[in-house]
């Protein structure tokens, strides 16, 4: 069980902290304990489920309505199956006419739902705590336009990112992301959670990508926001609301966004490093000799490769480096692309920065090297119980968290490994990768966040932002499980319903450790909450009852603050 220190870690976030009870349930448990029951949480007076209910979700929906509890089952448990809900009814609309329709019953009712897409996050955001509705957009996977002179794709929110490629491809376009669970996630879950994934570096994150949305708010009215443009200037940017909202402020049923065309060559080199530093100057020298066909660069540690072999009997073409360095180029040009990668490893390997390698250029053996990044996530899943952690720190001190934390744990812990991302464009002080701890029945001290402050950096963890988002929308038991497992979601929308525990107030998140103007955003992000009661009323489904005016309003609200914050800097 984790440790009390860790409980307190996050009394930062939220003035009561919530206790598990007894050990994590890991993967390979016979069967999960319910959440409701492993947390002290209660459940909020929100209607029951009666026959009338089901019967008017089956004449609005027939054949579409899922009851039984060996059918039911499978949409309770999340997929690290570390978090169980206990819901007796699933819905699997079509239309964002019948969201609409659902939701807006659920609210004249007081029925709780939780919106669900592909379930592949490891947050626990898309599973119900107790026994609410599960709306599923499985079935809404249609894909309503594509425009091939501007790239732009329209489509519903269920289609599977992996099959949504499959058609841009065909086409001679490509997502814009790119991620480990693409056979399964939904794009609006992607959108929802504001995915980052593998090609961030090249195209960047979807807050620019997204060119609209259409949403369903818990009221049942609808938000028209579904522009297939790229630069508009008619208003507001009220999409952006709903990007990274998690389902908190309303469904998302349809996306519009801008694809890129398919570049003619690909190149992957998978390298091998003698030490972290090493990565770090490879990193540099990749940077300033690929230029602007440099589209991914991911490392990982020997540990994570020893997993992905004996779990998952993956063989690394590249042995005996502590090390390990992901590179991919995509451009245009082969011939121009291949000389500027020859010519970056020549450099990299007179210079000693690398001590073995390959490279690939067809599609199978590209796809055999990405297994071996993409798949770590599940190689860490098959010995015991995992806590990951997506950290933000100054690019030299990535893996000195990894040691220490390994010296900190000793032999109370299976594996602690570093791997993830290592750059994205526009910000190359700080650097995001995942910490996985694979856990099994040991103690995790809550070494990350102090490691933050020794080094006074602001501490940007998934763990604290997720468990924030949660306070602010009141979803006080979803918060508790992105203590145990983090990474930012991306197949399923945040539960649209509070999930009520004591109301308390936030407290302030590590603001000793905040520089002034990331505690004047910080203030201004309370504010915001405040200003949506999320902080102070765990209301259920009415908490996405917002008009459209209202909406705008809020915006108008935000601009003024951020003004006045802007002068006062």
């Amino acid at each position: 069980m984790a440790s009390p220190a860790l409980w307190a870690l996050l009394r930062g976030c939220r003035g009561r902290v919530l206790r598990p009870r007894g050990e994590p349930p890991g993967r390979g448990s016979a069967e999960v304990v319910a959440t409701s029951e492993r947390y002290a949480v209660r459940r909020l007076p929100f209607a029951r489920l009666g026959d009338s209910d089901v019967a008017f979700f089956e004449r609005l929906m027939p054949g579409r309505v899922v009851t039984g509890e060996e059918e039911v089952k499978p949409f309770n448990v999340d997929w690290l199956k570390s978090v169980r809900g206990c819901s007796q009814l699933v819905l699997k609309p079509q239309t964002t006419a019948e969201v609409s329709q659902v939701l807006r019953y659920c609210h004249e009712r007081n029925l709780a739902v939780t919106p669900q897409g592909g379930n592949t996050g490891l947050v626990g955001g898309s599973v119900p705590v107790f026994d609410e509705i599960i709306l599923s957009t499985a079935l809404m996977n249609r894909v309503i336009s594509f425009d091939k002179v501007s790239g732009i794709l329209v489509c519903q929110a269920g289609c599977v990112l992996e099959r949504l490629s499959e058609y841009l491809e065909e086409q001679g376009f490509i997502m814009p992301l790119d991620l480990g669970a693409k056979g399964s996630c939904h794009i609006g879950g992607n959108v929802a959670t504001n995915a980052g994934g593998l090609r961030l570096l090249r195209y960047g994150s979807l807050r620019g990508t997204v060119l609209g949305l259409e949403v369903v708010l818990a009221d049942g009215s609808a938000v028209d926001c579904l522009a297939s443009l790229r630069k508009d200037n008619t208003g507001y940017d009220l999409k952006q609301l709903f990007i990274g909202s998690e389902g908190t402020l309303g469904v998302i049923t349809a996306v519009s966004i801008l694809c890129p065309q398919k570049p003619k060559a690909v190149n992957v080199a998978f390298l091998g490093c003698q030490s972290f530093a090493k990565v770090l100057e490879t990193f540099t020298t990749c940077r300033a000799m690929l230029g602007e066909i440099l589209s991914a660069y991911e490392f990982m540690d020997e540990k994570c490769m020893e997993l992905v072999e004996r779990h998952l009997k993956l063989s690394s073409p590249v042995r005996g480096s502590p090390f390990y360095v992901l590179i991919e180029t995509s451009g245009s040009n082969s011939t121009h692309d291949e000389e500027k990668l020859n010519n970056f490893l020549e450099q990299a390997t007179a210079s000693g920065l690398v001590t073995d390698g390959t490279v690939a250029t067809d599609d199978k053996k590209i796809k055999t090297l990405w297994s071996l990044r993409e798949r770590i996530t599940e190689a860490l899943t098959h010995e015991g119980y995992v806590y990951k952690y997506d950290i933000s720190l100054p690019v030299g001190k990535l893996y000195d968290l990894v040691t220490d934390m390994r010296a900190r744990l000793g032999q109370s812990a299976k594996s602690v490994v570093g791997y993830g991302h290592l750059g994205t464009w526009g910000s190359w002080e700080r650097r995001r990768r995942e910490l996985a701890l694979e856990h099994h029945g040991g103690v995790l001290q809550p070494f990350p966040a102090g490691r933050h402050r020794a080094l006074r950096v602001r501490v940007d963890c998934e763990v604290q932002r997720e468990h924030q988002r949660r306070a602010r929308a009141g979803l006080q038991e979803e918060a508790v499980h992105s203590v145990q497992q983090t990474q930012r979601g991306s197949g399923a929308h945040a539960a649209l319903q509070s999930h009520a525990g004591p109301q308390r107030d936030p407290q302030p998140l590590q603001d000793a450790a905040l520089g002034s103007r990331e505690q004047h955003a910080l203030r201004g992000q309370r504010r915001v909450a405040q200003y949506l009661h999320f902080s102070h009323k765990h209301t259920g489904a009415s908490v996405g009852t917002w008009s459209a005016p209202c909406l705008i309003s809020l915006l108008g609200w935000i601009m003024v603050a951020l003004f006045r914050g802007a002068c006062s800097c």
